[in-house]
């Protein structure tokens, strides 16, 4: 099976990686963790991504605040899916970073899920991998009912109450 490679601008992201973290560990789907800056350590941050393909990613999630480039620069420098996770702080609290990671140029795509949106850019990654193994799509699904379920069972309590 494919990995995902995460990125993170800085440490102080990994609550938001956690998030992700717990969603690939829960599929069974392996994962390689990094710390890599898009202003601090470009040449270590494109080289990742440069050779990612070959050993064996098939997503990259990139997750930075403030000026969050670090999405794009891993778009710039490979040709597989990146999903970046603008991470709340600075200033702005993360609407620098929302903006950074979805204004995109032409030509370099990255999908951008919602601030602090660790979680939901682990499940875009797992339904990417899930393109070509039909146990992982079947697990969404299963997944997908279980919280159906979970959603329903709250709204009879709620009648219950009420």
């Amino acid at each position: 099976m494919k990995k995902v490679g995460i990125v993170m601008g800085s440490d102080s992201d990994l609550p938001v990686v956690r998030k992700a973290i717990d969603q690939l560990t829960a599929f069974g789907i392996p994962y390689e963790a990094h710390i890599y800056s898009a202003h601090r350590t470009p040449e270590e941050a494109a080289a990742f991504v440069k050779n990612a393909r070959k050993n064996g990613f098939g997503v990259i999630i990139a997750f930075a605040g403030m000026a969050a480039h670090l999405a794009g620069a891993c778009a710039a420098n490979t040709t597989l899916p990146v999903i970046g996770v603008p991470c709340r702080g600075g200033a702005l609290d993360g609407l620098d970073a929302l903006l950074s990671t979805v204004q995109m140029p032409s030509g370099i795509p990255v999908a951008t899920v919602a601030l602090n949106g660790g979680a939901n850019a682990a499940l875009l990654a797992i339904e990417i991998l899930a393109l070509g193994n039909e146990e992982l799509a079947a697990d969404l699904a299963e997944k997908r009912e279980k919280d159906r379920a979970a959603v329903l069972k709250k709204d009879a309590a709620l009648a219950e109450e009420l």
